[in-house]
């Protein structure tokens, strides 16, 4: 897989992908990084990417002229399954579409800065748009390592152990149950019978419950 992500602030993405299982991934050649400047797409002699909006307001707006170039540049180099924008207002990401996000073989995210892109952006551009929540960033750039990081995790081989994403949370439409490890007992707070028994028919069902159970509690909306 490879992801391209156009930021107009890229130094904000270079921590999530160059430590832990991001950078194992990259190291192992189980995904491919691009990481792009818009500014790099400018073509005066500022290197502006933003604009104040036609009709007044505050805040400035992306302009369309550069990253048209920089989609365009890239889709001359390979074919993308989807262009990406991040934004506030989009599809609200869960489990399911990254599960469906991980079996693509090239994607690329916009990241949004200031108020927002041009809107020529969206209507011409972009394929699909996505919000990690109900809330406003700064920028794109962390909900994009956000996406990234939630596609990545699922490609065959990122994990060591590859049944571990899925029992995550959410997999199944519930969230992950309790978790334990040693010492079996710590200042009288002990871990659960079942657990230690070596009955793993029994842990199962126990697992099972206490996810029902989490989820009631936690997330009923999940139930709805």
């Amino acid at each position: 897989m490879r992801i391209d992500i156009i930021s107009a602030v890229p130094s904000l993405l270079e921590s999530p992908f160059n430590d832990s299982i991001l950078k194992r991934a990259k190291e192992n050649n189980l995904v491919e990084i691009g990481i792009h400047n818009i500014r790099d797409y400018s073509q005066n002699k500022h290197r502006t990417i933003d604009d104040y909006a036609f009709g007044g307001g505050a805040g400035m707006v992306l302009e369309i002229e550069p990253i048209d170039r920089c989609i365009s540049q890239l889709k001359e180099q390979r074919d993308y399954d989807e262009v990406i924008y991040m934004s506030p207002d989009g599809e609200l990401f869960d489990q399911p579409m990254a599960n469906q996000l991980s079996l693509k073989k090239n994607l690329i995210i916009l990241c949004g800065h200031y108020k927002g892109v041009d809107e020529r952006v969206r209507q011409h551009l972009i394929t699909k748009e996505i919000s990690i929540g109900n809330f406003v960033l700064s920028g794109g750039e962390l909900a994009a390592a956000v996406v990234s990081d939630a596609i990545i995790r699922l490609l065959p081989g990122v994990l060591n152990d590859e049944t571990s994403a899925l029992s995550d949370s959410f997999q199944d439409g519930l969230v992950a149950p309790p978790v334990y490890t040693r010492p079996a007992e710590y200042k009288g707070w002990k871990v659960p019978e079942v657990l230690l028994s070596g009955n793993f028919k029994k842990i199962d069902a126990w697992r099972m419950e206490q996810s029902i159970a989490r989820t009631k509690e936690r997330r009923p909306e999940m139930e709805e």
